[in-house]
């Protein structure tokens, strides 16, 4: 897929911020707050692969939450941005504390159930790919938590 030298641009700065990013919490470390968000339609899973960090792994989209923001408001703004999705109604699925790309976050998954797939527009800029997967088929490399959230969301959908 060819991308305007806009969009080749800025996925080159996310590059270089995620570099940043990831050096600061080698000097400084910290602790972050997360979401993951299970987004569904049917039995299918939406998986991503970022413009930035470890480029040929797939992840369950998310992002950080910001200071004072619950974990169901930075879901809504995540998938906004990442995906230009809105109006989703979320379910919380874990909340845990992990180590993700060396960096500690207490993360927060959620799930939501996508009735059209195709309301489904990701940032270019941000999101090298998207697409559906069956839990049967899920791609690899993955993020380490794609499987665990991916089971506990389908089995909240057959409960």
């Amino acid at each position: 897929m060819k991308v305007s030298l806009r969009v080749a641009v800025l996925r080159r700065l996310y590059r270089v911020a995620w570099r940043g990013l990831q050096l600061r919490q080698r000097l400084i470390p910290g602790r972050a707050r997360g979401v993951k968000c299970v987004l569904t339609h049917r039995e299918r899973v939406l998986l991503v692969r970022h413009s930035y960090g470890e480029r040929d792994t797939w992840y369950l989209p998310g992002g950080g939450v910001h200071r004072r923001e619950s974990a169901l408001h930075a879901a809504e703004r995540e998938m906004h941005e990442e995906l230009g999705v809105t109006d989703l109604r979320w379910r919380q699925l874990a909340n845990w504390d992990m180590r993700l790309e060396r960096v500690s976050v207490n993360l927060t998954a959620l799930h939501a159930e996508l009735a059209d797939p195709a309301r489904v527009q990701p940032d270019p800029v941000e999101i090298a790919e998207v697409r559906w997967f069956a839990r049967t088929e899920l791609p690899r490399p993955r993020g380490s938590e794609v499987e665990l959230l991916v089971v506990l969301a389908l089995e909240q959908l057959q409960a």
